[in-house]
């Protein structure tokens, strides 16, 4: 591989720094996925459904001024003023979570989550885990 345009990380320490020392010219996305995930570990049950709905408008916006405005109005809104740290969860994140934004909404849709990537390794890790060992790299290959 000579270059990645975009790479999409989920939140492992130390990740994206590896990324940026073999190729500096990658832009860093995180996982929008991951990152709800995360904000939702800050607010209750119940909250959580209008809570994801909210934050739609930040990482949906058209542009990434836009994003920054429905953060803002997040912040200062029901949720916000409820659950701070959701707001500082985002901002923390803000320069890897907005890149995506100049990229066309049909290629949002694919590079805002690291699911699909996820699934596939869980999908091969299934197949591997449950025909044990393999004489060599070619019969597992070949299972794959």
């Amino acid at each position: 591989m000579a270059d990645i345009l975009i790479a999409v990380v989920d939140g492992l320490k130390g990740f994206p720094e590896a990324i940026s020392a073999v190729f500096p010219a990658t832009v860093l996305q995180t996982c929008i996925v991951h990152l709800l995930r995360n904000s939702m570990w800050f607010a209750s049950w119940k909250d959580r459904k209008p809570i994801a709905q909210a934050l739609r408008a930040v990482y949906r916006a058209e542009a990434q001024e836009a994003g920054l405005a429905a953060l803002e109005a997040f912040e200062q809104g029901p949720w916000g003023s409820r659950y701070p740290a959701i707001a500082q969860s985002w901002r923390r994140h803000w320069h890897q979570v907005i890149p995506f934004v100049a990229f066309p909404e049909g290629v949002r849709r694919i590079i805002d989550t690291t699911n699909a990537i996820e699934a596939l390794n869980a999908k091969l890790r299934r197949a591997v885990r449950t025909r044990g060992h393999f004489p060599g790299d070619d019969a597992a290959m070949k299972l794959l």
